[in-house]
């Protein structure tokens, strides 16, 4: 079987069934038992079109060059390991060719796909997604994960504006307020999920190394990534990030992740907050989960906890932000425009638990004013 760099023909069910304006993809994956599967789960959706089938990624930056000028491709899932031209060798071409792309990095779940995958988001992929297989094409959490990047992707794609510029709030938006907190805050968490490694960059990268509270942190990802994670943390940001150990003691200006499928809990032991490493049953369908790791901080710190509750799908965070904010605490949610997913930000929002909604730029220049920091040089 050959392959072009030109897009493939749509299957006639496909061509009739995508609706006016329906999302470009484009697949680029050197198996063609994979490029089948992941167009089968997007074609079935009208608002989806899969517009090029490509087997490298020489083909690929052929294809986004040339559609690029009138019918560009909006998201382009890319494989890492493929003959001619791999994806990371790809990626920068594919940016530059159009910057506005946005690219899902399709990644094995070893430690050496994790390593590739992260190191891929920060020279400009969007995010990534565990390589297609027969357990997880057949997997409907699978299924719902992929359309929902595509889709979070595709709408900031066409939505593109300057990274921290306002727009009109959406409805959610609108929702009421929380007054600022009365006692300043002992503890940072921050909850994540999908497009939350892109999202976390940014945040981390932008709160400096003057922190005087420890963070925690939680984000919903296969285990083998956590710790790569947390590596890519400690190198686009100023303050050490690791895996949580049990009993550690929560160390200002550190971040602590919660473990590979753990939850991470706060407790308190006289004036010492320390971590405690959970293996009890997943909550909103996650180990590690995001309420665990509230729930518990609204208690060991008596409410004197910032949140701050970025991209991610489903209400994860949502109960526990409620206990934070009902002791005294305070949350930020990333807004639904830069937000690849706005479900766990929406849903505290909409809950009325905000102190804030801000684009992503902004959330940690707010932060570091709400734990009395100064303005960063630049920010």
């Amino acid at each position: 079987m050959s392959f072009s760099a030109h897009p493939a023909p749509l299957r006639p069910g496909a061509a009739l069934g995508a609706a006016p304006g329906a999302i470009r993809v484009a697949i680029c994956d050197d198996s063609v038992v994979v490029r089948g599967a992941l167009a089968r789960m997007i074609e079935a959706e009208p608002d989806l079109t899969v517009v090029a089938r490509l087997h490298d990624g020489s083909q690929a930056i052929a294809a986004v060059r040339r559609l690029a000028p009138t019918a560009p491709i909006d998201v382009l899932i890319l494989d890492i390991e493929m003959p001619v031209l791999d994806g990371i060798a790809a990626l920068p071409q594919l940016m530059a060719a159009d910057p506005g792309l946005r690219v899902i990095m399709a990644s094995t779940l070893t430690t050496r796909g994790a390593e590739i995958a992260m190191r891929a988001l920060r020279l400009g992929a969007a995010d990534y997604l565990p390589k297609p297989s027969a357990a997880l094409t057949a997997d409907d959490s699978f299924r719902r994960e992929l359309l929902a990047k595509i889709r979070g992707l595709a709408r900031l794609r066409r939505s593109a504006r300057p990274i921290g510029t306002e727009t009109a709030p959406s409805a959610g938006a609108t929702a009421r307020r929380r007054p600022p907190p009365a006692r300043p805050p002992l503890l940072l968490a921050i909850g994540s999920s999908t497009g939350g490694p892109s999202a976390l960059f940014t945040l981390v990268q932008g709160l400096g190394a003057d922190l005087r509270l420890p963070v925690v942190l939680t984000q919903h990802m296969p285990a083998t990534f956590i710790p790569i994670l947390a590596d890519h943390l400690c190198r686009v940001g100023a303050m050490p990030c690791a895996e949580a150990r049990d009993g550690e003691a929560l160390r200002p200006g550190h971040i602590h992740l919660a473990p590979g499928d753990r939850h991470l809990l706060v407790v308190r032991e006289g004036d010492l907050l320390r971590a405690r490493v959970s293996a009890d049953p997943p909550v909103n369908f996650c180990r590690p989960a995001v309420d665990p790791m509230l729930l518990s901080a609204a208690v060991a710190c008596e409410g004197r906890v910032l949140v701050a509750m970025l991209t991610g799908m489903g209400h994860d965070g949502r109960e526990g932000t409620r206990a934070v904010v009902e002791a005294g605490g305070a949350a930020i949610a990333q807004d639904e425009a830069t937000s690849v997913v706005w479900g766990m930000p929406g849903a505290i929002t909409e809950a009325g638990l905000c102190h804030a909604v801000l684009p992503l730029a902004r959330i940690a220049p707010r932060l570091r004013e709400m734990m009395g920091l100064r303005e960063m040089a630049g920010s």
